[in-house]
């Protein structure tokens, strides 16, 4: 009797063990960046970032070598034309001026001597014209050499701003060595460089709309109005100035420039965009529920920029813009728009 109960609750044990339903595994939606088809592609151009430049930059120099005994001037500083930026040590200029106007200041006394003595008649024409010529020179020496003393004092050229800084006080410079670089007052531009694959789309005289960091909703326009025809060696990109009117602008400031405004109907998405299997293209579509699907697309063209689509997509479809090999068909994602 004992034993057929024990099997009766040993029984009733193990059934209750097996009615227990192991609970379902829940997988997680992932995320995925997303982006609308030609959303992007239909407002903009090519895009390049460049820095705020000034038209003209001068590079200054004292006329004459010698040893900075004081720079007045700082990088960014504001300078009015004629403001004293930088002096050199004017003892040696200084002496020189002195002996050559001692020695104009003794032609000076030879002439009149000679002038007497020839209207008495004691020296010939000939010796009053040489010392008339001796004192022409002297007096030519005595001016160079005031020169030469200002020359030790650097002036700014014109009203700008101080862009860079090339020598320190206690450097001894030589003639023409270029000391501060000023940036004159007035038209601005935008240095930008133009890759190889994009040199043969730009021309000058360009439209061009430029967008500040700094004033990120305002638009300024300008125009194409220097490109390069040799590239840099080493980056193979060529140099290119947009000019435009900012007042607001200051110089250094990054800035975004965009040319071809109006773009033609080519539908463009990133290249993190294609899912590739073997030889055949395709995108992932992304469903109003979140679910993806797999669909082949014609490739037309590779560009810097993108993939131009030649068929299998229409605008304003959202298909996955990164991140494509990790989703299988009919997965639900958490969409995340793509910041471009």
């Amino acid at each position: 009797m004992k034993s057929t109960l024990l099997l009766i609750a040993l029984a009733a044990t193990l059934t209750a063990c097996g009615s227990k339903e192991t609970a379902p595994s829940i997988k997680a939606v992932q995320p995925a960046l997303t982006q609308i088809v030609g959303a992007i592609a239909a407002e903009s151009g090519q895009l390049y970032s460049g820095e705020v430049r000034a038209r003209h930059e001068v590079a200054l120099g004292f006329r004459t070598g010698g040893k900075i005994v004081e720079r007045l001037a700082e990088a960014g500083s504001n300078v009015k034309a004629g403001q004293v930026l930088a002096r050199l040590d004017p003892a040696d200029a200084g002496l020189q001026a002195g002996a050559a106007q001692a020695q104009y200041q003794l032609a000076e006394s030879e002439v009149t001597r000679y002038r007497e003595l020839r209207g008495k008649g004691f020296v010939s024409q000939s010796a009053l014209d040489a010392k008339e010529a001796a004192l022409q020179a002297a007096k030519a020496q005595a001016g160079l050499a005031r020169n030469q003393s200002d020359y030790t004092t650097l002036r700014a050229a014109h009203d700008g701003v101080i862009v860079a800084i090339l020598a320190e006080a206690g450097q001894v410079v030589s003639a023409g060595q270029p000391v501060l670089r000023l940036a004159q007052a007035g038209e601005t531009e935008v240095a930008i460089e133009i890759p190889e694959s994009q040199y043969a789309m730009r021309h000058v005289g360009d439209a061009a709309q430029i967008v500040l960091l700094t004033e990120e909703g305002v638009i300024l326009t300008g125009r194409l109005r220097e490109l390069s025809s040799s590239a840099d060696p080493v980056s193979r990109t060529y140099s290119a100035r947009v000019a435009f009117s900012a007042p607001q602008a200051a110089l250094g400031m990054t800035a975004r420039v965009r040319f071809n405004v109006n773009v033609s109907t080519e539908l463009l998405i990133p290249v993190s965009a294609i899912y590739q299997q073997g030889r055949q293209t395709a995108v992932w579509i992304v469903a109003a529920d979140g679910s993806v699907s797999l669909r082949q697309v014609q490739i037309k063209a590779y560009r810097d920029d993108g993939a131009v689509i030649a068929g299998g997509l229409a605008r304003g479809e959202r298909i996955v813009s990164a991140g494509v090999h990790r989703l299988s068909a009919g997965e639900k994602i958490r969409m995340i728009e793509s910041a471009q």
